[in-house]
């Protein structure tokens, strides 16, 4: 068997595998990569090298400064800017579905899908629709949107990293932008004027998560909030979308339960609300308020066995507290925690415990049956059912776990929100998207620039770099360029071009360049976007070489084709994302990504032709 025919049934084997989904898709290309290896495709000294390509590591960079947006709360508050509270369903889907194509451009699309879900399923209810009539076209708004940059979604760093071997440069930061703007700008308005209509209207298969309830907690009004002055009627009216209410004022010490409505707030005053998880990080973003016993010095009483405290901690983790106080810096987390029948802590009080001098932790919020507690949270005697919300060194928080008999529920990623550190995240993010467009350092090496301000400057702790990582995206990439690389060397890409070119497309250039963005659309649908773009780079480089025409058109095709996974929910985690909370089944995404599609090309050919003219 010649090199090029093994080669090809080697591509072949690999997408029948990703078609069956029997494997995860790093599995698969890693089995390709060992494939031609062993075929000597591949020579062996080599196999790994695309750990290193410029692609890999930019792709890893951009997902750590997409968690930094992510734990400041800096996507909330833009989220809470730019979405209108009392708009109609044209003007509101605009905006939300604006406001993920827009994230998308600059982090990673998921992230995006991620922290908009909420909002969306939020949105649903008041604009009277299903959450998946919300859902699906916010999915696709994040698709589009990412590609508008280079950093936007992986295969257009692909797309770029094959343009440089190819001998002709990388693409710039908005090179994607003229094509990408104009595609995205038509997706987005068909979706929100008429494209809505054509989602199913689905109940949701199940509940993401669990509910528990609404949590009592206490929040600080410091100097300079914009609650200052409000009575408490109106604060409540500002927030009432967020379904939480004020159920108790503690002023000078002294505690009113139920106060009156037109009261109004003062510069310390302690709220005790009764909100729901996300409810309590939307009020405290909101208006600029901090949780009470998140950095209070309250527990004065306390102070009479700090050394004793201080000692049972170091005995804990065997460090010096200094040692550990730079670890909590580094790795502070939330929990809910249910307290069972029997546990130690119950008939005691965060008081009673010493929870900051003995174990470093914070009782943030406490969840009873939904009844506001007759105490206050520092002094309030926990009971077998409580749901406590906590902070503090995820190493403490299993020392807790397990020496009280507290039972841990599933994470919940409450993002307390922090205006200097979301500034400073935000600031990274476009330190280093200046940098590569400016052309004073690759996208690599700006990236990996902000990653390391990231971990100095707290945005993203250290230890969280790595979970903030999609590892099995990063072993995709890497294992398929040798792969790719191995097709341009036998000559196998070059054969499929001129397959393409001599039998559907007649050698006609735009016959050609309309194949190419058809094709890797259909493949985006059915396989992993960044898989398609790797396979159909080398193809599309070899059709223009055929035709003696620009290449950069075919491999803007693939870039564009590459980000338009609208038929299926296996084509893109975003789609994946909303099968169960939109209650959809695996038919129920072409009945508007079709038709997306069809616009998409309508407006992508003309428009290649004019910007990257054959």
């Amino acid at each position: 068997m010649t090199p090029p025919l093994m080669i090809l049934v080697i591509l072949v084997a690999t997408m029948a595998l990703f078609l069956w989904g029997r494997f995860r898709h790093d599995i698969v290309a890693l089995m390709a990569l060992m494939a031609c290896v062993l075929a000597g495709l591949v020579p062996a000294a080599e196999a790994f090298a695309g750990f290193g390509h410029p692609a890999v590591i930019t792709v890893a960079c951009v997902l750590v400064l997409s968690q930094g947006l992510q734990n400041t709360g800096a996507v909330d508050w833009l989220a809470r800017t730019v979405l209108p509270r009392e708009a109609g369903r044209l003007t509101s889907m605009t905006a939300l579905m604006g406001l993920g194509a827009l994230l998308s451009g600059f982090m990673n699309n998921v992230g995006a899908m991620a922290l908009l879900m909420p909002v969306a399923v939020q949105l649903s209810g008041r604009l009277d629709m299903t959450p998946g009539q919300v859902l699906m076209p916010l999915a696709f708004g994040t698709i589009l949107g990412g590609m508008t940059t280079l950093i936007g979604t992986p295969p257009n760093l692909i797309v770029s990293g094959f343009r440089a071997e190819a001998g002709l440069g990388h693409f710039a930061m908005f090179d994607f932008a003229p094509v990408g703007v104009a595609v995205a700008l038509a997706g987005v308005g068909f979706v929100a004027l008429i494209g809505w209509r054509l989602v199913p209207a689905r109940k949701a298969s199940g509940a993401e998560g669990f509910e528990t309830g609404a949590y009592m907690t206490e929040v600080r009004v410091p100097e300079g909030s914009t609650a200052i002055g409000l009575t408490l009627r109106r604060f409540e009216d500002q927030i009432g979308d967020s379904e939480a209410q004020i159920v108790g004022l503690v002023r000078n010490e002294v505690r009113m339960t139920a106060p009156h409505g037109g009261r109004r707030i003062r510069t310390g005053d302690i709220l005790v609300l009764e909100a729901d998880v996300e409810a309590l990080a939307k009020t405290l973003s909101a208006f600029g308020i901090k949780l009470e016993e998140q950095g209070s010095s309250s527990e004065k009483d306390e102070t009479k066995d700090t050394a004793k405290g201080a000692q049972s901690a170091q005995e804990k983790v065997g460090k010096d507290p200094e040692d550990e106080d730079s670890k909590r810096d580094e790795d502070i987390v939330l929990r809910e925690l249910a307290v069972l029948p029997g546990a130690s802590i119950v008939g005691r009080s965060a008081s009673d415990l010493h929870l900051r001098t003995r174990y470093g932790l914070n009782l943030l919020a406490v969840s009873r049956e939904g009844r506001p507690p007759k105490a206050r949270l520092r002094t309030l005697k926990l009971k077998s059912g409580d749901l406590l919300l906590m902070q503090g060194p995820a190493e403490v928080m299993a020392d807790f776990i397990n020496d009280t008999g507290c039972v841990p529920l599933g994470e919940r990623d409450l993002r307390i929100p922090d205006k200097r550190m979301a500034i400073i995240a935000g600031a990274i993010m476009l330190g280093a998207v200046g940098i590569v467009t400016a052309g004073l350092l690759p996208a690599a090496a700006a990236f990996t620039l902000g990653v390391i301000a990231s971990m100095l400057l707290r945005t993203v702790p250290p230890r969280q770099v790595y979970t903030a990582i999609d590892w099995p995206v990063v072993v995709l990439l890497a294992a398929l360029i040798p792969v790719a690389g191995a097709m341009q060397a036998t000559g196998a890409a070059d054969m499929l071009a001129r397959f393409l070119v001599d039998t559907i497309a007649q050698g006609n250039a735009v016959a050609a360049l309309a194949v190419v963005l058809v094709t890797t659309m259909f493949l985006s649908d059915v396989m992993n976007n960044a898989a398609t773009a790797a396979v159909l780079c080398p193809i599309a480089i070899g059709i223009a070489a055929a035709l003696g025409v620009n290449p950069d058109s075919f491999l803007m095709a693939v870039a564009i084709g590459a980000s338009c996974a609208f038929l299926t929910p296996i084509g893109h985690q975003n789609n994946t994302l909303i099968l169960g909370p939109g209650g959809f089944g695996f038919g129920d995404y072409w009945r508007l990504g079709l038709p997306l599609e069809v616009i998409v090309v309508a407006v992508s050919i003309p428009l290649l032709l004019i910007v990257w003219p054959l």
